[in-house]
C-alpha cells in the first residue's frame, strides 16, 4: 500500500523518477553506486536499523476484540451513517457468523472470500472469519466478473460471505454462499459465545490481491503474527487510546482498511465510515471530520493533498492525518491543526513500511520524507551486487523484519524470486524482500524514494504493473502490440492517468469503446487506461527494445477519439444538468443521453465526484452502485426523478416547493 516520496536536497535529475518522468524504466533509472560503505557508515546503517521492539504474539485480533467486549460492551466501535454497532453487538454479530463457518470446515489456513461493499456488516464479515480461524480474502464488488472468477478460483476458497444484492453480479463458482442479510435469521439462532481460539499467530490472518505482471493477479500471504506487528506499532506512534475515533475511507481491497480497523479496535476506539459521496470529496470530508470529532484518519496521498490545501477550522479534534500509497508533492501548512505523517510500504510488508511527521517547512528543492523503518523492520538499500550502498547514494530498497509476507499464494516461483534469503542477518531464515523501489538514506536517517527500477505505477493508491493491462490489450483481435505507461494528470498536481499506446493488426480499426469494453470485463477500472495513442510501431533501440523515449506526445491527431452520440442530447432540465456534471469532471466538451460514463474514461473514484456533485445540485443521495448499474445520463437522470418524487412523498407542501425551486 502506502506513500512513497522524500526528504533532503535532491538534484533535478533524481526527482524527475518521482513525478515529472512516469517512463523511466530499469534502463534509464539512476545507476547506483559502486561506492564501498565505510566502517562508520556500516554502524550508522545498522543503528538505524535497529528497531526492535516487543510485541506480543499470544492473543490475537479476535481474542483482543473480545477483551474490548468484555470490558467495554457500550462503548462504539463502528459507525456508518445512522448505523451503530457497540463493542458488545459487534462481538456477538461476529461470533455467529464464526460459528456458522465452523459449520461449513472453515478453520486455521482456511481461506474466506469477502465480497461486500464497505460498511459495517464487511467489518462484522472479516472479524467472523478470523475468530473461525480462517483467513479473509477480500474482494471488490466494483471489479469485472472475470477478475473475480479468477481470485476466487486461484484462492481456491471453499466459503463466499456476501450480500443478496451483489449475488447476481458475482461470476459462477463452486464456493458456499453466506449472505450476511438473507442468512441473518439463521446466523442468529448460533451462539454468541466466543469460539475456543483455533489460529495462532502463524497461521494467516488474510490475502490481499495486487496486479501481476503475467496478465494475472497475485494473492499475497499475511500472517496473524505480522498483522499483530502492525497494530502494537501504530497503537504506540500515535498513542491510541479507547477515546480515539478513527476513520475507515478505503475500498474493501485496498490494504490501507487493514490498518484502518485493526488498530483500532483491538485498543477499544471507534471507526467512522463516512459515505461514499463524502469519502471521494476534499470539502465534504474535511467537514465531516471536524464534524464526527475523528481523532486519527488514513487518506491515501491524492485525496489527502485536496484536503490539505483547504481553510480548517483552528481547533479541531483532528490529532493526525496519516497520509501513503502514492507521491507525496507538498509540505503541510504551519497553520494546520494537526500532524501529518508520510507513510510507505508494499502489501508484502503489511500495509507499513516506513513514517514519519512531516514538518511545515520545506527542505529546498526536496520532497517530502517517507521517514524511517517502524518497529521490527529492516530496511536495506542495495545495488545490483546486494552490497549495501554508502548513505547519500542510489540503491534498490530491500524490506526485512517482522512485517513480512510469507510470500506469493501457489506461486512459489515468484516468492522465491521477490523474497531472498537476507544477507546480513544471523538469524535463520531471515528474508528480504525485494520491491524495485529506488531509494536512498539520508544524513538523518530518513529515507528519500527515488522512482522504480521497473515499469510498475501508482494510480490513486493502486499498485499496477502495466503488463498486466497489456497482456490483456494484446489479446483483443484488433490490436497487434500495445505499451502501457502513465502520464501526468491534468486534474490536479501529482497525480496520474494511464495512458496506452497501440499498434493495430492490419487494416483493423480498433474504437477506444471496444477496447475499454475489452477491457472493463477483464480489469479493475483504475486498471484502464484514459487515452489511447495509434502507432504504426513501437519505437526501439539498436538493441531491439522500446525505446519510450521516442514515444510520441498524445495528441488530435493520434489519439483514438471516443465518438459522443449527437443524436442524444439531454431533453428536460435534471438531463441537461447531469450532462453538464459528467462533460465537466470528464473534461469533454460534451456527453449524450447514452454514452457510458466508463466508456468515456470515467472510474470510481470520479463516479463518486459526479454523485456527489448531483446531491448538492438536487438535494437528492444516489448511491455508487446505481452507477455502476445505469453509467449514462439518461439511467442517471431517471434515477434522480424516482428520488425527488419519493422524497416529495414525505414533504410538506411548502417543503417540495422548495425543493422544485
Amino acid at each position: 500500500m502506502i506513500g512513497r516520496e522524500m526528504g533532503g536536497a535532491i538534484s533535478d535529475h533524481e526527482r524527475a523518477p518521482v513525478g515529472s518522468d512516469p517512463l523511466i524504466v530499469a534502463s534509464e533509472a539512476p545507476k547506483t553506486s559502486a561506492a564501498q560503505v565505510t566502517e562508520v557508515e556500516r554502524s550508522q546503517l545498522d543503528a538505524w536499523n535497529a528497531t526492535q521492539q516487543f510485541y506480543s504474539r499470544d492473543d490475537c485480533v479476535p481474542q483482543l476484540i473480545a477483551l474490548q467486549a468484555a470490558t467495554r460492551p457500550g462503548a462504539v466501535a463502528l459507525e456508518a451513517d445512522s448505523r451503530a454497532l457497540t463493542y458488545g453487538e459487534l462481538n456477538r454479530l461476529a461470533n455467529q457468523l464464526a460459528h456458522h463457518l465452523l459449520t461449513l470446515g472453515v478453520g486455521p489456513d482456511t481461506l474466506v472470500a469477502v465480497c461486500m461493499e464497505r460498511s459495517v456488516d464487511m467489518v462484522v464479515a472479516l472479524l467472523g472469519v478470523l475468530k473461525a480461524g480462517g483467513a479473509y480474502v477480500p474482494l471488490d464488488p466494483t471489479y469485472p466478473p472475470l477478475r473475480l472468477s479468477f481470485m476466487l478460483e486461484d484462492s481456491r476458497a471453499p466459503v463466499l460471505i456476501t450480500q443478496q444484492s451483489l449475488v447476481a453480479r458475482l461470476p459462477a463458482h463452486s464456493a458456499q454462499v453466506v449472505c450476511v442479510d438473507t442468512d441473518a435469521a439463521a446466523l442468529a439462532q448460533q451462539s454468541t459465545a466466543d469460539p475456543a481460539p483455533a489460529a495462532t499467530a502463524a497461521h494467516l490472518a488474510y490475502v490481499i490481491y495486487t496486479s501481476g505482471s503475467t496478465g494475472q493477479p497475485k494473492g499475497v500471504q499475511i500472517a496473524h503474527e505480522s498483522l499483530l506487528n502492525l497494530i502494537f506499532w501504530h497503537q504506540k506512534a500515535f498513542s491510541v487510546t479507547p477515546a480515539d475515533r478513527a476513520t475507515q475511507l478505503a475500498g474493501p481491497a485496498f490494504d490501507a482498511t487493514v490498518w484502518e480497523l485493526w488498530p483500532y479496535l483491538t485498543i477499544g476506539a471507534s471507526v467512522y465510515l463516512p459515505n461514499e459521496h463524502t469519502r471521494v470529496t476534499p470539502t465534504r470530508l474535511r467537514d465531516w471530520l471536524v464534524e464526527r470529532e475523528i481523532t486519527i484518519s488514513f487518506l491515501p496521498t491524492n485525496l489527502a493533498e485536496g484536503v490539505l490545501a483547504l481553510e480548517w477550522p483552528r481547533h479541531t479534534a483532528l490529532r493526525y492525518l496519516l497520509t501513503g500509497a502514492d507521491t507525496l508533492h507538498h509540505y503541510p501548512s504551519p497553520d494546520l491543526p494537526f500532524t501529518l505523517v508520510n507513510n510507505y510500504g508494499p502489501t508484502e510488508n503489511t500495509v507499513v513500511t516506513t513514517s514519519g511527521p512531516v514538518p511545515p517547512t520545506a527542505a529546498q528543492g526536496a520532497l517530502p520524507s517517507i521517514g524511517r523503518p517502524i518497529a521490527n523492520t529492516q530496511v536495506c538499500i542495495l545495488d545490483e551486487q546486494l552490497r549495501q550502498v554508502p548513505i547519500g547514494e542510489i540503491g534498490e530498497l530491500y524490506i526485512g523484519g517482522a512485517s513480512l509476507s510469507r510470500g506469493y499464494l501457489h506461486r512459489s516461483d515468484l516468492t522465491a524470486e521477490r523474497f531472498i534469503p537476507h544477507p546480513y542477518s544471523e538469524a535463520p531464515g531471515s528474508r528480504l524482500y525485494r520491491t524495485g523501489d529506488l531509494a536512498r538514506f539520508l544524513p538523518d536517517g530518513q529515507i528519500a524514494f527515488l522512482g522504480r527500477v521497473d515499469t510498475q505505477i501508482k494510480i490513486r493508491g493502486h499498485r499496477i504493473e502495466p503488463d498486466e493491462i497489456v497482456v490483456t490489450l494484446n489479446s483483443h483481435p484488433t490490436v497487434k502490440a500495445s505499451l502501457v505507461t502513465a502520464t501526468p494528470s491534468a486534474e490536479s498536481s501529482g497525480d496520474k492517468s494511464l495512458l496506452a499506446y497501440i499498434v493495430p493488426e492490419s487494416d483493423a480499426q480498433p474504437s477506444v469503446t471496444a477496447l475499454r469494453e475489452h477491457l472493463r470485463a477483464r480489469l479493475p477500472d483504475y486498471m484502464i487506461p484514459v487515452t489511447f495513442v495509434k502507432l504504426e510501431a513501437l519505437p526501439l533501440t539498436p538493441n531491439g527494445k522500446v525505446d519510450r523515449r521516442a514515444l510520441p506526445a498524445p495528441s488530435v491527431d493520434n489519439t483514438l477519439q471516443e465518438v459522443v452520440g449527437v443524436e442524444s442530447e439531454p431533453r428536460t432540465i435534471i438531463e441537461e444538468r447531469v450532462a453538464e456534471i459528467v462533460s465537466t469532471l470528464l473534461r469533454l466538451d460534451r456527453v449524450g443521453l447514452d454514452d457510458n460514463f466508463f466508456m468515456l474514461g470515467g472510474h470510481s473514484m470520479l463516479g463518486a465526484q459526479v454523485l456527489a456533485r448531483m446531491a448538492d445540485t438536487f438535494g437528492v443521495e444516489i448511491q455508487l452502485r446505481t452507477l455502476f448499474d445505469g453509467p449514462t445520463v439518461r439511467e442517471l437522470s431517471a434515477e434522480v426523478e424516482r428520488a425527488i418524487v419519493a422524497q416529495l412523498d414525505t414533504m410538506s407542501d411548502e417543503e417540495a416547493q422548495q425543493l422544485l425551486d
